[in-house]
């Protein structure tokens, strides 16, 4: 798995589970959602890197979702409908849809699409690599340069800083952080944040001053 979460919002159980079989093809962890209200809950519990919307769901169309979602998140988005009225494409973008996918499609399609968002975004490196002055970070060997040194991050560091990286310029509470990282049934202290935050700082040495603190919130990644 290359850690890239994807939701899945789509009422047609069919497709919804084709789309799954697809990304975890790829390497992707694929989050499932049944509806509208499904979606916003499991978005907010998962934090996932991109999602799939689809325009005509029960409870909550993929319109209101999106709506909802954009009021703290730039997650990319791609929305998916079997209509096809230019107006319903206008609504999505303006709305802040990243693309627009009309039914039927390939899943190979899909996936490209989504590869492209995601190498767009941040949160893919288009050559497995993500360099930041002379931080440089080597997904696949999990491994991390300081000056081209290792930085010998454990794996929750690690974690941390992909999660951080990947959500770039995104103020993340440490209540995210910790339900991410260490996950929900963590019955730890949350200062458990703040201490492997300052060992990353530490060890990222003058990089560290990329790991931003914001007071009463948590931290966020500013390169």
């Amino acid at each position: 798995m290359n850690g890239i979460r994807i939701l899945v919002a789509e009422d047609e159980k069919k497709l919804r589970d084709i789309i799954l079989r697809y990304l975890e093809k790829e390497g992707y962890e694929g989050i499932a959602a049944v509806d509208g209200e499904d979606a916003l809950d499991k978005w907010a519990e998962f934090q996932p890197d991109c999602l799939i919307l689809d325009v005509m769901m029960p409870k909550m169309d993929g319109f209101e979702v999106l709506k909802n979602i954009r009021e703290t998140d730039q997650v990319p988005v791609i929305m998916l409908t079997a209509r096809r009225e230019e107006d319903d494409k206008i609504t999505g973008f303006e709305g802040g849809a990243d693309d627009y996918v009309t039914k039927p499609f390939s899943s190979r399609e899909l996936l490209v699409r989504i590869k492209a968002l995601l190498k767009r975004s941040g949160r893919l490196s288009s050559d497995d690599r993500i360099e930041f002055a002379g931080l440089k970070i080597f997904p696949k060997e999990h491994l991390v340069l300081i000056q081209d040194q290792d930085a010998n991050l454990t794996q929750k560091e690690y974690e941390v800083l992909l999660y951080l990286i990947n959500n770039q310029k995104l103020a993340l509470s440490r209540e995210q952080i910790l339900e991410r990282i260490w996950g929900y049934d963590y019955d730890g202290e949350i200062r458990v944040v703040d201490t492997t935050i300052k060992r990353l700082r530490k060890k990222l040495q003058e990089e560290g001053e990329y790991i931003q603190t914001i007071r009463g919130v948590g931290y966020k990644f500013v390169p």
